[in-house]
């Protein structure tokens, strides 16, 4: 496979998936779409603030794996393999774990705004 349709399959379609997130953000708390983690789905205020927060985040961080995807796979001598997935791993990894710091930074476990 072209190493450039790989990174798009790969870290292009997590790009997209994030745009798709950003644009039509969830409303309402559910079971099928968006940010969904326990502390997420105490209550709407939360829900909003970690599906907003999520989203950005992904946006930013999938648009920097799919620029680097692309350098890699045009200045890349051999045909790369596994490297844009780790892109992708690493992308939906950071955004979690960034999401989960604000949400514990924000409110309380019982699912309170904290006072600052």
């Amino acid at each position: 496979m072209d190493s450039v349709i790989y990174v798009l399959t790969t870290n292009g379609l997590l790009f997209l998936l994030s745009i798709i997130f950003w644009k039509f953000p969830p409303k309402k708390i559910n079971s099928l779409y968006g940010y969904r983690t326990f502390k997420a789905m105490q209550n709407q205020q939360i829900w909003d603030f970690a599906n907003t927060n999520f989203n950005k985040t992904l946006l930013f961080y999938s648009g920097i794996s799919f620029i680097g995807g692309l350098i890699l796979a045009n200045f890349s001598a051999k045909e790369i393999t596994w490297e844009p997935m780790v892109l992708v791993m690493l992308s939906i990894l950071v955004s979690i774990i960034k999401t989960e710091r604000a949400l514990n930074d924000n409110f309380t476990d019982e699912g309170k705004r904290k006072k600052k």
